[in-house]
């Protein structure tokens, strides 16, 4: 168990020496783990709170003792951060009976979405079809050619004058 002073803020340095990594180290995970917070400006030094150097000692053991890679470090660190299961019923009381089944079908939707728009094999039976556009839109939105010059591509600017040529 590693000791953390009772302080609020640390410098990189302070928090090398707690987690005995090296500060490229500690660099390439604040690249790599968005919620690690570190106070950056212009000049001055990386300033890290008491939540950040915990989760920095968290981070070396997901990799160093249980052999996580460091996206599989990220996802247990999301599982972690989910909902407590102290506050279970106190969910259930915010959005009613059986909630949970419905979210857990929806997450179950979701995961097949996920599926079949990654191409896994027993997604094939659904397939997905274009969206149909009744046929006043398609019309108000199919632009005629006109007589002459050709229409400049959409989202091009129009100028006024003509270009100059360039010396």
């Amino acid at each position: 168990m590693v000791q953390i002073p009772n302080r609020s803020l640390f410098r990189q340095p302070e928090v090398c020496e707690i987690a005995q990594v090296q500060p490229y180290v500690l660099r390439s995970w604040e690249a790599e783990f968005p919620d690690l917070g570190v106070a950056k400006t212009a000049g001055a030094p990386r300033v890290y709170r008491r939540a950040d150097v915990e989760q920095v000692l968290r981070i070396k053991h997901l990799l160093l003792v249980e052999g996580l890679t460091l996206a599989g470090a990220r996802r247990r660190l999301g599982e972690e951060s989910g909902p407590v299961a102290a506050d279970v019923p106190v969910i259930d009381e915010l959005i009613g009976r059986h909630a949970r089944e419905r979210l857990t079908e929806v997450k179950r939707g979701l995961r097949s979405i996920l599926d079949l728009l990654a191409g896994v094999s027993g997604a094939a039976e659904f397939q997905l079809a274009p969206l149909t556009v009744s046929s006043s839109r398609a019309r108000a939105s199919v632009s005629k050619p006109s007589r002459g010059k050709p229409a400049p591509p959409r989202g091009a600017a129009r100028s006024a004058r003509p270009a100059r040529a360039r010396r």
